[in-house]
């Protein structure tokens, strides 16, 4: 209320001042309409000129991608026989991530990617010594049976 006051009192103070002319006070709010009439339409232009423009991808941080553990494959998996001793299991797997502390017949190998946000995968193998030799193994791989499989023999015959 003592703002309108304030402005009634300016008002009838220009008035009387310069009985011809606009008051000031009255240019100044036409000015600020202007501007903000402006800035409204602009406003409205950007908004749509910005629904026909192509995506633009913004700059992301970089993530890596994590990988841990021994490296597991079907081939190293191939190669395990029981009765390897640990050091013949030791060439071809390598050394065990975790070992049991209360089991030392048992060697854990874990081997995790991580790919932040796209994928993730995790791979386990136990292997169970017994006397100082493997004596079988469990986890996400199986021995293929290409071992066992006959040889192709030789068909051809010398006459």
């Amino acid at each position: 209320m003592q703002f309108i006051s304030l402005y009634y009192a300016a008002d009838v103070l220009n008035r009387r001042s310069s009985p011809g002319k606009i008051p000031r006070l009255e240019t100044q709010s036409l000015c600020y309409l202007h501007m903000l009439a402006r800035l409204l339409i602009c406003s409205l232009l950007l908004m749509a000129a910005s629904c026909s423009l192509p995506r633009i991808s913004i700059p992301r941080v970089f993530k890596i991608t994590i990988q841990q553990g021994n490296l597991i494959s079907q081939e190293m998996i191939d190669q395990l026989k029981p009765g390897m001793t640990r050091t013949q299991v030791t060439f071809v797997m390598g050394e065990p991530v975790a070992r049991n502390t209360f089991n030392e017949d048992r060697w854990d190998y874990i081997y995790t990617v991580v790919v932040p946000g796209v994928y993730s995968d995790e791979k386990r193998m136990s292997l169970y010594f017994e006397n100082e030799v493997l004596a079988y193994f469990t986890g996400d791989f199986a021995p293929t049976g290409s071992d066992s499989d006959p040889q192709p023999q030789d068909t051809t015959s010398s006459e």
